[in-house]
């Protein structure tokens, strides 16, 4: 997974496969959504992040412990 702010176009992208893109859906205006062939999230896009996003230049990335909810 990568997470890439685009200080220029003001984008943030969060890319969680580098699956090939074969669809995309702007699902709210000014975040896309794309898929690959099965119809799986590949990456998302923000646009306009710096006022949609608190920070956009930054990122907290956590683990959570073994045995709770967000374990899968």
């Amino acid at each position: 997974m990568r997470v890439i702010y685009d200080v220029g176009t003001d984008t943030l992208s969060i890319i969680l496969s580098d699956l090939p893109v074969v669809e995309s859906d702007e699902e709210k205006p000014g975040v896309i959504l794309d898929y690959e062939a099965v119809g799986n999230v590949v990456s998302m896009e923000i646009l306009d992040a710096s006022k949609r996003v608190d920070q956009p230049r930054q990122m907290v990335y956590e683990l959570m412990p073994t045995g709770t909810a967000g374990d899968r």
